[in-house]
């Protein structure tokens, strides 16, 4: 199935936040109009998107008339497009509530451009063919991430992004060593041919083993997995509102995503048992240590950054697993899960994130001991919270519930007993930190805060949570199909 180029979902994925970018920038009077628009568009192309990966299966484009080793490819399979019809829903939710969020006219122009930025980068990073290009969409990711943790131009949140920079660069250049290798090994970028090429040559085992380390090194970095998360909570913690929904919800994934392709697609003869074992105990170290660390922190938002740190642990506990299972259903169902969790996380994360920026806008601090009173005046708030919290802990119907549920069962019929108790301890840390939260929140002890009148700072924080919850938890099937059709046909 072949579609022209300027009505391909697949480029307008890409070209339409990329193209809202340059028109709010160039027009900054015009940016909550434009930046509005081009949301709502984006995200109609990616269910666009998804509905012909459904239809169809994989679809492919290339780009620029290059020969495929050398070309500019999109490429969108099951896994590709759940991750970008989550990343554009959540986005558009992150956008409604960001047009009512900032109050300064200077902040407002200037969040646009770069938000618009970074969710072209992060489409185009799930939609990438090639390694280059993965590598591009990786650096502009970063960068507009960090100019906008930065936008509430304090001295914590400068220093803290300035880090973030920093060690985002460094993770970068990590990943483009790797590439250089590797296209140095088998003289392409392209991401089928590159892995037919280490599938069918075991002579280059060394410099595709030493260009694995590279490269998920790197992305390690990137995706705050301990002990390289030191970056993420004093960054995520202070940026703005609707930026710390969309670094914790769809920045740290896109890193995960590119691991897991990596691993999966790229490195599949070359990985082993020891490699996942390794990452997955990193893994259950940041479920044990963030969840802790989520326990004793005395903000709201500081608690949310670090539950990050935990959530991202639990997606490295699926690795060893999926190295033990062989090919078929119940591998399938494995990887379905991981991905599950991966989008419930982003929902809930979100919709934690901007509930807690209504809590911290009108009580006018996020401290969590001073919370008293906020359900009796923020209930809607508090809901999203509350929602929100259970899908963190994994409560049920969430879809981080069946997550777990198949992890820890996969768990037992391999023989990796522990990581259940990994999941246990990460889960009642958990249902400890959103518990201390809520009794704090349902306290009699008054807080100044006024009511919330304007439908676009709550409604988006409570549809995304709500979404973690219902939607994902009790009609998560049609993400078992979309799975399914990984190696679907092209179009």
């Amino acid at each position: 199935m072949h579609l022209d180029l300027l009505t391909d979902p697949l480029v307008l994925c890409i070209m339409l936040p990329l193209l809202g970018a340059v028109l709010t920038a160039a027009l900054p009077r015009r940016a909550v109009l434009l930046g509005s628009l081009m949301a709502v568009a984006t995200s109609a192309a990616a269910v666009t998107l998804t509905i012909l990966v459904w239809q169809s299966g994989t679809l492919r484009v290339a780009l620029g008339g290059w020969d495929q080793k050398l070309a500019i490819s999109l490429r969108a399979d099951g896994l590709a497009t759940a991750l970008v019809v989550m990343a554009n829903i959540v986005g558009l939710g992150i956008s409604v509530y960001a047009s009512g969020y900032f109050r300064d006219p200077e902040r407002m122009r200037a969040f646009w451009p770069l938000w618009l930025l970074l969710w072209a980068a992060l489409n185009g990073l799930f939609l990438a063919g090639d390694l280059f290009n993965l590598y591009v969409m990786l650096e502009l990711l970063g960068i507009a991430a960090a100019a906008l943790g930065a936008l509430t131009g304090s001295r914590d949140a400068i220093a803290a992004n300035l880090r973030y920079l920093l060690v985002g660069l460094l993770g970068s250049i990590t990943y483009l060593l790797g590439v250089a290798l590797l296209y140095t090994a088998h003289g392409t970028l392209d991401l089928d041919l590159v892995a037919a090429s280490i599938a069918a040559d075991d002579e280059l085992f060394a410099v595709n083993a030493a260009t694995l380390v590279l490269m998920v090194a790197g992305l390690a970095l990137k995706a705050a997995l301990f002990p390289l998360h030191f970056w993420l909570p004093p960054a995520h913690a202070n940026a703005p509102a609707p930026v710390s929904a969309a670094l914790s919800a769809l920045v740290v994934k896109a890193a995960f995503y590119l691991i897991l392709r990596l691993w999966l697609d790229l490195f599949a003869p070359v990985t082993g048992m020891a490699a996942a074992m390794l990452l997955a105990l990193l893994g259950a170290a940041a479920v044990v240590w963030g969840s802790w660390r989520a326990l004793r922190a005395e903000r709201l938002k500081l608690l949310a950054a670090y539950s990050t740190v935990a959530q991202i642990g639990y997606l490295f506990l699926f690795l060893p697993l999926l190295a033990a299972t062989p090919a078929g259903p119940v591998r399938d169902s494995l990887l379905a899960a991981l991905v599950l969790m991966a989008v419930t996380h982003g929902f809930a994360k979100a919709g934690f994130f901007l509930a807690t920026g209504l809590v911290q806008t009108n009580a006018g601090h996020d401290r969590i001991d001073d919370l008293g009173g906020t359900a009796q005046r923020l209930p809607a708030t508090t809901f999203a919270i509350a929602l929100s919290g259970s899908a963190l802990i994994g409560l049920p119907p969430s879809g981080s519930f069946i997550g777990k549920w198949l992890l820890m069962q996969c768990a037992i019929e391999t023989g990796q007993w522990w990581w259940v108790i990994v999941v246990t301890t990460g889960t009642l840390l958990a249902a400890a930190y959103v518990f201390r939260v809520l009794s704090r929140a349902f306290g009699l002890e008054p807080t100044p805060l006024r009511f919330i009148t304007d439908a676009r700072a709550e409604i988006p924080a409570l549809l995304l949570a709500l979404v973690s919850v219902a939607v994902l938890g009790l009609a998560s099937g049609p993400l078992w199909t979309l799975l399914g059709l990984q190696a679907g046909g092209d179009a």
